[in-house]
C-alpha cells in the first residue's frame, strides 16, 4: 500500500499558501512542495489532497492510503460533508478523483507525525 502525507498551508490567512505531498512506498520516497497563489489556510489543504489524488492518478497508483493532520479535511472526507459551503467545491473535486483510485483511506495524524509534509508546504510559500 502506498501511504501519502499531506498538508496545506498558508502564510495568513489568506495569504501565500503552499501543498506539501509525501508519498512513501516500497522504500521509495517522492517529494512534492507546490505553491498554490493565495488562498486560506482550510482551502490550501483541501487543495494539497487534490494534488496528492492527481499525482496518485497520473502515477497509477491504484491503492493508496493518505494521511493528514488536519481535522476539517479528514472529517469532510469521512462525513463527505462540509459546513463552509464555500469548500464544497473542493471537497466534491477530492471525493471524485478518490474514486478513480481502487481503495482510498485517509485517517488522521497529529502534526508530530506529518512533519515532513508541513516542511514541504512551508517550502511551497516561499515559492509563490
Amino acid at each position: 500500500m502506498i501511504e501519502v502525507y499531506i498538508d496545506g498551508a498558508s502564510a495568513g490567512n489568506p495569504g501565500p499558501s503552499g501543498a506539501g505531498i509525501f508519498i512513501n512506498y516500497d522504500g521509495k520516497v517522492e517529494k512534492f512542495s507546490i505553491p498554490l497563489g493565495n488562498m486560506e489556510n482550510h482551502a490550501a489543504e483541501f487543495q494539497a489532497l487534490i494534488q496528492a489524488l492527481e499525482i496518485c492518478i497520473k502515477n497509477n497508483y491504484k491503492v493508496v492510503s493518505f494521511r493528514t493532520d488536519s481535522q476539517a479535511v479528514n472529517r469532510a472526507i469521512e462525513k463527505e460533508y462540509v459546513k463552509n459551503k464555500g469548500y464544497a467545491p473542493l471537497l466534491e473535486k477530492a471525493l471524485g478523483l478518490s474514486k478513480q483510485l481502487d481503495l482510498f483511506f485517509m485517517k488522521w495524524v497529529p502534526s508530530s507525525e506529518n512533519k515532513t509534509a508541513d516542511e514541504l508546504a512551508r517550502a511551497a510559500i516561499r515559492l509563490n
